[in-house]
């Protein structure tokens, strides 16, 4: 089968999970069928390339000045419509197109217009769940093109039935549509090998216990409350050190915070970190921490755990269908400094607690959230999506954009036919302005 998806980002452009969640994705299903990503890229980067087993199209947004994120949008996907038609012709046909998000709700939707093919979308989050409400227009705009996506789709595929309400009660989708398929993670790029010494101590003195938290700086991601936790931590555990990887809007306001809770000495901003130094970081520290106020999943949580590394998360979203309280993880109160406090120092001074939740974070890991286990349902979906619309009528019919490049103009002296051109054919412009032009004095002599 040969599936395009469609990702606004994708590594090394990363801006959150979506990014390692579709190139995990696409690795995996690689292996038996033939995927394209089509993704954004940096300038001069390669448009092209072989990746992991699949192919990867990397085209940039057309630039907008002043800058403005909502016409930024439009404009990547009048970019990303371009060059699909140029792989529609080069490399398909393609079976199904999968979209992520609704960054690229406009080409997805086009794409199943144009080719008359079966579209589906991986809701990741929504405008109202990560923002508790819609509260201005423009996000009132993103939850329109979200439902929008949703009303196109084929399938639905969400990672959690916590998702699977989020997106029944906001956009009144029969649950018949809905796919669930959880996020996962390849369990030996976090467990192989040693803790490089030299990295640990870039972060933390040889005595202190690494509390480790990866993730974008925003208010859903609750490092606000574990700041708030963390006087009350080291007052118990003095030899505690915060360790916050990770950039975004609250960046500046964290650090403030933690300088006036007397904790700075404490806390190590990191900033961006590579795969290696998160990776190295996950097996250094005692604790992992993912204080979530909103969570769809939690693939952090799944990181940590095969990494051997201990887990204390939030009780929301995907996170409380991850993890079970004292077996493979501890689940503190959202929002909650006392509670997370409380968990995290369970970890930090019960060895045999935090040697159950490693051994069974880790068995977790790789019984249920599996790539090869995921990829396979995925797959699933697909086909059964592509066996589904071959009995339909849909497929029978011309797609509009096949009518568009198979048309030729009437040639003067040969009227009574069409004269297609194969799909890689391209007009000949000076070709149609004469046949126009024939066309018209033959009319006007007539």
């Amino acid at each position: 089968m040969r599936i395009l998806m469609l990702s606004w980002e994708y590594p090394p452009q990363s801006v959150g999970g979506l990014a390692r969640h579709v190139e995990d994705l696409a690795i995996s299903l690689a292996a038996r069928h033939d995927v394209h990503v089509l993704t954004i890229g940096r300038p001069g980067e390669a448009f092209e390339s072989r990746e992991n087993g699949l192919t990867v199209h990397r085209v940039e947004a057309y630039p907008v000045h002043p800058p403005d994120f909502l016409v930024w949008v439009l404009q990547l996907n009048a970019r990303f419509m371009e060059e699909a038609m140029i792989l529609m012709r080069r490399y398909g046909p393609f079976q199904i197109i999968h979209a992520h998000d609704w960054l690229v709700a406009f080409t997805g939707r086009a794409l199943k217009h144009a080719y008359h093919l079966p579209l589906i979308a991986t809701i990741h989050a929504t405008e109202a769940g990560r923002n508790r409400g819609l509260h201005n227009d423009m996000q009132r705009y993103i939850n329109s093109v979200e439902w929008w996506l949703t009303y196109e789709a084929w399938r639905v595929i969400v990672c959690s039935r916590h998702m699977r309400q989020e997106v029944q009660g906001l956009f009144q989708l029969p649950a018949d549509k809905i796919t669930i398929i959880p996020n996962g993670v390849y369990s030996k790029k976090f467990r192989a090998g040693t803790v490089d010494p030299e990295v640990r101590r870039r972060y933390a003195a040889p005595n202190e216990k690494i509390l480790f938290f990866v993730g974008r700086l925003v208010i859903e991601k609750g490092v606000q409350v574990l700041l708030e936790a963390m006087p009350r931590i080291l007052s118990s555990c003095p030899e505690a050190k915060l360790v916050v990887a990770g950039r975004g809007p609250m960046e500046g306001q964290l650090q403030n915070r933690a300088r006036e809770l007397g904790i700075g000495h404490k806390v190590c901003f990191a900033g961006y970190i590579d795969d290696r130094t998160r990776n190295q970081l996950y097996r250094a520290a005692r604790v992992a921490v993912f204080p979530s106020l909103y969570e769809p999943f939690g693939i952090v949580a799944l990181e940590a755990m095969a990494a051997g590394t201990p887990v204390v998360a939030s009780e929301t979203g995907g996170l409380a269908e991850i993890i079970t309280h004292g077996v493979d993880g501890m689940r503190a109160y959202p929002g909650n400094a006392g509670s997370l406090a409380e968990n995290i120092l369970a970890v930090l001074q019960d060895d045999a607690l935090a040697e159950k939740l490693s051994a069974n974070g880790r068995r977790l890991v790789a019984e249920v959230y599996d790539w090869e286990n995921i990829a396979r349902r995925t797959a699933d979906v697909y086909q059964e999506v592509y066996n589904q619309y071959r009995r339909t009528p849909w497929p029978e019919r011309t797609p509009v954009i096949a009518r568009l490049w198979r048309f030729v103009p009437y040639v003067a002296g040969d009227q009574d036919r069409e004269q297609p051109l194969p799909l890689g054919g391209r007009y000949d412009l000076a070709r149609y302005r004469a046949t126009l032009v024939n066309q018209h004095r033959g009319r006007s002599e007539g």
